[in-house]
């Protein structure tokens, strides 16, 4: 009988223990619904969420191919590779505000207002370097910035490029190499022989009491490259060229580019500058009067150096000859400056008059670390005595005459085989 009593017992217990892990269950299972139900509606919204972001993303990219493709017409440039390297994931507010302040420069250009255009541009510089990847490359201005030169009066650096949305010489500031404001037109008026929208590859040197802007040009009714040279009491300029003819053109040998002014540690000036193309390329130098204006009376014009390695292509270009340590360097690009090929070598000279010859027989800049097509270097000596290498290069996978090149600065070691390292 009372083995009968335990079962049923064990038995009631058993059924209670039974409903109670059902209700358990049962309860589990409507939480594990309800959640479902939440994932789901979670995942609608999503969804949505997602494909509103994307239409976004594809609107702002139809509207950065119409904008880059307006913009190049006034030669400003923020290619569709930076813009593409963006879009795999980049923060979409710092492409609207950079987008955002290209679009109000577009609208000052538009508006004939270049002063305000360029306020524009320099107010949006910071966003728009993140775009191409920030600074660990080097790039400093990330707009189109070709050809340039930078100097240091004081604290302060100047940098000078070819014409752009700046102007004819385009012009930008800074005190610290690493953020840089536009400042506008270093060269508002060109002479009357010269053609407008074509001038390119600045050199500013202080000669004579006064900075001289060597810059070269197109003449009128002439397909002849030529240089000509403006003067300025300030840095800043406005820098005035009143004259009638070039300063040097050597037609005979197809045109002179590439400008480069050097002032010698007696005071003495000379101007560097390349003819010719792949093939006939040459670097030339002449003695420049105190002035800086004219050449020394009865001085002819010297060939220094000549493309001699491989690497080179047939062509050298960009001359910029520095004083180092009683040693003199030519720094020159070579090779074709719309290819990834384009890069940066140096030679060592007897004097700023040459000979010259190949320090190595290899570039000491090529491309890589975020930048493509290196060259148009400019060296320079902070105000601690550093030296430093300013450079235009493309956006990797953007390499060609439809882009823009940013600018970009690296350290620069003399001392021995000159090798360039690390940005600001």
């Amino acid at each position: 009988m009372i083995l009968l009593v335990l079962a049923l017992v064990v038995s009631a217990w058993s059924d209670v223990d039974a409903h109670r892990r059902t209700r358990d269950e049962q309860t589990a299972l409507q939480r594990a619904r309800a959640q479902l139900s939440a994932l789901r509606r979670q995942e609608v919204q999503t969804t949505r969420i997602r494909a509103s972001t994307t239409t976004k993303r594809d609107q702002l990219d139809t509207f950065i191919k119409l904008t880059l493709a307006e913009l190049w017409t006034t030669n400003v440039s923020l290619n569709q590779a930076r813009v593409a390297a963006y879009l795999q994931g980049m923060d979409i507010n710092t492409l609207e505000t950079c987008l955002g302040g290209i679009e109000e420069a577009l609208g000052a250009i538009k508006a004939g207002d270049n002063t305000q255009a360029t306020r524009d541009i320099s107010r949006v510089a910071g966003p728009c370097t993140q775009l191409d990847g920030g600074t660990a490359s080097g790039l400093v201005y990330p707009f189109d910035f070709a050809d340039p030169d930078v100097i240091r009066v004081g604290t302060t650096y100047y940098g000078y490029a070819t014409n752009s949305v700046g102007g004819n010489i385009q012009i930008i500031e800074s005190t610290n190499l690493v953020h840089w404001t536009a400042m506008g037109s270093a060269l508002p008026q060109l002479p009357s022989w010269a053609n407008a929208n074509y001038t390119w590859a600045p050199s500013v040197s202080y000669i004579g009491g006064q900075y001289d802007l060597y810059y070269a040009a197109d003449p009128i009714g002439s397909s002849d490259e030529c240089i000509s040279v403006a003067t300025s009491p300030s840095p800043l300029g406005p820098f005035v060229d009143s004259s009638t003819a070039p300063l040097k053109c050597q037609s005979s040998l197809g045109g002179a580019i590439d400008p480069n002014s050097f002032v010698d540690t007696s005071g003495a000036a000379y101007l560097l500058w390349k003819t010719g193309t792949a093939g006939s390329a040459k670097i030339w130098a002449q003695q420049l009067a105190p002035s800086g204006t004219s050449f020394t009376a009865g001085s002819t014009p010297v060939t220094i150096l000549l493309p001699d390695r491989p690497w080179e292509g047939g062509n050298i270009e960009a001359p910029d000859l520095v004083e180092a340590g009683g040693r003199y360097l030519l720094f020159f690009s070579g090779n074709d400056w719309s290819t990834a090929n384009y890069a940066v070598g140096v030679a060592s000279c007897a004097g700023p008059l040459g000979p010259c010859g190949d320090a190595s027989s290899s570039p000491i800049l090529v491309s890589g670390n975020g930048m493509a097509g290196p060259g148009s270097e400019s060296v320079f000596a902070d105000a601690s005595g550093d030296m430093w290498m300013a450079f235009d290069a493309w956006a990797p996978g953007a390499v060609g005459g439809s882009n823009g090149r940013g600018l970009y600065i690296r350290s620069v070691d003399l001392s021995g085989v000159p090798s360039v390292g690390d940005p600001p």
